[in-house]
């Protein structure tokens, strides 16, 4: 008795670990992933291609815009492969489970739900979070040479053409500024913190639905609706002007309640203008993230756990 209860116990982390690392290794065997992390990588590799080149790049190529489209492209492609990877990757979990009778081997045990469920999300952001590591060192590696190569260009120009000391201290700054930095670092942990969210959304339809073109389809949806999110939270503040009805302002509001604000991930953004992000934005958009996932992961037990299997 005392070790069906210990087992059924709720929330163990060895239980999780061993459900995360399952699922890490079933996404890893779905060769069609390969595929997408392979083309994230040879976009990025692309577009550092005259890196390798540098004699095609005259010292007067101006500097910040290179380094900027550079990481411009780089985060374009790991924000893709982490939307596609955290939507249509959880979208496949559950059906795949139930298909190779996988679920109810696990439920027998028995598994509490909750346990089976973070597990799942966990394995997720665990592939998702090695793919942007290496994406993010690719991108780091090679952005810091380019930054070391048109740093040297501009300030032998800069020096040829008789700039003060000063001023070739500015020119320095606003360069590195566009280099490897901690606010690029922060770029990815926001990519990172948007595909949880998305996993999450997609785990919680997948709980009901028995579509995985459904659920893939809806999650996206959402996806899109949610950087629309800030304009029907404005929608519902400003109600007293719209002459809208008190129905109308109570569905805005569910909708701003209920979808994350994907506007909030654009600390991206400011990666990719050089600028500073600040640690209390990041750490404001980590606590926003995890109470989002929180929330979609309970929400998808109280639907799972109704489930027949």
């Amino acid at each position: 008795m005392s070790t069906t209860a210990s087992s059924s116990r709720w929330l163990k982390p060895d239980r999780i670990g061993v459900i995360a690392g399952h699922t890490f290794t079933q996404l890893v065997r779905m060769k069609v992933f390969y595929f997408m992390a392979f083309f994230a990588v040879i976009v990025i590799a692309s577009n550092f291609l005259k890196t390798f080149l540098p004699y095609m790049n005259g010292p007067e190529a101006i500097a910040e815009n290179e380094l900027r489209m550079l990481k411009s492209a780089s985060f374009g492609a790991m924000k893709l492969f982490a939307v596609v990877f955290a939507v249509v990757g959880t979208a496949l979990l559950l059906p795949r489970d139930v298909e190779d009778r996988t679920l109810y081997t696990i439920l027998a045990k028995p598994v509490p739900r909750i346990d089976y469920l973070i597990g799942k999300l966990l394995g997720i952001m665990a592939l998702i979070a090695v793919s942007l590591l290496l994406m993010d060192l690719v991108m780091t590696g090679v952005l810091a040479y380019r930054t070391h190569v048109v740093l040297g260009e501009q300030l032998a120009l800069a020096e040829a053409r008789g700039w003060s000391g000063d001023a070739l201290e500015n020119l320095r700054q606003s360069i590195e500024r566009h280099g490897p930095t901690w606010s690029l670092q922060a770029g990815v942990l926001a990519i990172f913190l948007q595909a949880g969210v998305l996993a999450g959304i997609a785990l919680l339809l997948s709980t009901f639905s028995t579509s995985t073109l459904f659920t893939a389809i809806v999650a996206f949806l959402i996806y899109f609706i949610g950087h629309l999110q800030a304009d029907v939270r404005d929608f519902w503040l400003r109600g007293e002007h719209g002459g809208q009805s008190t129905a109308t302002r109570v569905a805005a509001l569910a909708v701003a309640v209920m979808l994350p604000d994907f506007h909030l991930f654009n600390i991206v953004d400011a990666a990719i203008q050089g600028q500073t992000v600040a640690a209390s934005a990041v750490a404001k958009l980590t606590g926003i993230s995890l109470l989002y996932m929180g929330a979609y992961v309970l929400l998808s037990w109280f639907v799972f756990s109704d489930k027949e299997f």
